[in-house]
């Protein structure tokens, strides 16, 4: 039994979901994004909540039971108040900077790295060494902050790269004479 899906969502204030046939739609300030929903389990809104059911009892119901309610949740919080990741730049000489809807960065190599801000998200440089994604859907802008990571990963023995602002890098020690 799934202990995740059991749990009711909440719906916002100013966020409107819509359930028909195969569809889960959410509506709110930051866009409309929806959801196909899987045969197994049937979603229901009463109120200001939605409840997620499994419609029999087998094993691949259960198993959609709590994907299916994790993704609703994320749909309502992506349109209601978006998801934020954060980086860190970490080495001499090593700086990002927006110009327009291009971030580019300074990594070491021989020449800047760009990166073109793509449709649905948004990427900002509060800093030269900080750089945040924000946008209304969970795996894009996790998607996005894994690719701007992928051009310089934190090496461990300096530990300069890029890295999620959660992130903890092992250190390793240097040879020894």
């Amino acid at each position: 039994m799934s202990r995740v899906g059991q749990s009711p969502i909440p719906i916002p204030d100013g966020v409107e979901v819509n359930v028909a046939d195969d569809r889960c739609t959410a509506r709110g300030k930051l866009g409309e994004r929806s959801l196909a929903l899987a045969e197994d389990v049937a979603v229901a809104v009463e109120g200001d909540r939605i409840l997620v059911t499994p419609r029999n009892d087998s094993l691949n119901a259960r198993k959609l039971w709590g994907t299916t309610r994790s993704l609703i949740d994320s749909l309502v919080t992506g349109v209601a108040q978006g998801f934020t990741r954060h980086l860190h730049i970490n080495g001499v000489g090593y700086r990002a900077r927006m110009e327009g809807e291009e971030l580019v960065m300074q990594l070491g190599y021989s020449r800047e790295v760009r990166y073109s801000t793509p449709d649905g998200a948004t990427i900002q440089c509060p800093e030269p060494n900080r750089i945040t994604v924000y946008g209304p859907d969970k795996q894009r802008v996790g998607q996005i902050a894994a690719e701007i990571r992928a051009f310089r990963p934190p090496e461990p023995y300096k530990g300069k790269g890029i890295k999620y602002a959660d992130e903890v890098v092992f250190r390793k020690e240097g040879k020894k004479k």
